[in-house]
């Protein structure tokens, strides 16, 4: 997994970068086919935005986040981020299984 942090109006200091990278490791508990995260960091006046777009095989998953302080934007985006990867992962396993989903192959 390749991560890349981007600051706009704000400089990356190692306690942030660190808890980016901290924090985007629990995504990779759900899933291990991540290719590449790109994530870019900014400030609008009081207003901190976190924005990430994830690639796996064959998706690019894009999620953002915005709150008054920037620990907080960053667990509601990696808190987004999980929920939508987990999502991705059950239905890529349903498309797997013969074309039909999983709960439809024993009734015939």
């Amino acid at each position: 997994m390749n991560l890349h942090l981007t600051g706009h109006h704000l400089e990356i200091t190692p306690p942030i970068r660190d808890y980016v990278s901290g924090k985007l490791a629990r995504i990779t508990h759900h899933f291990d086919h991540l290719i590449d995260i790109n994530v870019i960091l900014s400030v609008e006046k009081l207003l901190h935005r976190i924005e990430a777009n994830v690639r796996v095989q064959g998706k690019d998953i894009f999620c953002e986040s915005a709150d008054a302080d920037m620990y907080a934007a960053i667990d509601g985006l990696v808190d987004k981020l999980d929920r939508t990867i987990i999502k991705h992962k059950e239905k890529s396993r349903e498309r797997r299984h013969d074309g039909a989903p999983l709960k439809h192959r024993g009734e015939r």
